[in-house]
């Protein structure tokens, strides 16, 4: 029996996790185009959009329903999708070297929607990387990369096979480890971080960080927020920590 086309990103069963996956979306798809580090192996568009791709996209033309058959029920195509191959996500101390920027740190946070909102919010703050954990965390897929905007082609995704020796590698780098916790004792005072290079740790919504993450922090704060609500969702949270910790240094770009 053929697998059907329409399977939700990391979640249908045996998916190859090196294998293609269609992206869509205008964002998501032009910037996969011009991502020079991107295999695609199939561009379909309508024909209104195929006219305005780059002549080296090489577009199939294809009608809305016909895209749509292949993507998940509801998915917002814009007339433009693409089969692409996972990136492959370069070394940390490459990604460490290559920007100086603050690194985000997800403890099982499930949601390919989350993830995809956490890197753009990771592009838009000037972030060097977003690592996950190899388990317990969605594979790159459309609806990741849909969420990103186009940030999944900038900022390096990142799998920690073992989250607690990735943050004590962090550490041996030179960056300050801070767990963001709703029940930490102090808030997130990011002019007293400004002259550290941070690892911002953020768990899942529902349970936020396991114990040995928490213990693995160098420092546990809370957002400081009202008593209006229990807590933000994820990507929200991790968009506050990011402006707060950029708006504090004193070299942040104009």
């Amino acid at each position: 029996m053929a697998s059907d086309p329409r399977r939700r990103d990391g979640k249908a069963r045996g998916r190859d996790p090196h294998g293609p996956y269609w992206i869509y979306g205008a964002h998501a798809v032009r910037a996969a185009l011009g991502n020079p580090a991107r295999r695609i192996r199939r561009v379909l568009a309508t024909g209104e959009t195929a006219a305005t791709l780059p002549a080296d996209a090489m577009p199939e033309r294809a009608g809305p329903e016909a895209i749509a058959a292949l993507l998940p029920p509801g998915a917002v195509h814009q007339g433009l999708a693409a089969l692409v191959d996972p990136l492959r996500p370069p070394p940390l101390a490459e990604v460490l070297a290559a920007s100086p920027g603050p690194v985000l740190v997800l403890d099982q946070v499930t949601d390919p929607r989350n993830v995809g909102a956490i890197l753009r919010s990771a592009a838009a703050f000037g972030a060097a990387a977003v690592i996950v954990q190899e388990r317990h965390a969605p594979l790159e897929g459309g609806a990741m990369a849909r969420a990103a905007a186009g940030a999944l082609e900038r900022i390096p995704l990142l799998r920690a096979v073992n989250l607690a020796r990735t943050l004590q590698a962090l550490k041996q780098a030179g960056l300050w480890v801070v767990g963001l916790d709703a029940g930490a004792a102090g808030p997130l005072d990011a002019a007293a971080l400004a002259d550290r290079r941070l690892a911002l740790v953020l768990g899942a919504e529902d349970e936020g960080m396991r114990r040995l993450t928490r213990e693995a922090c160098d420092l546990t704060v809370r957002l400081p927020q009202t008593r209006a609500v229990e807590s933000l969702n994820v990507s929200v949270a991790a968009a506050v920590a990011l402006y707060a910790v950029q708006a504090a240094r004193p070299e942040r770009a104009a």
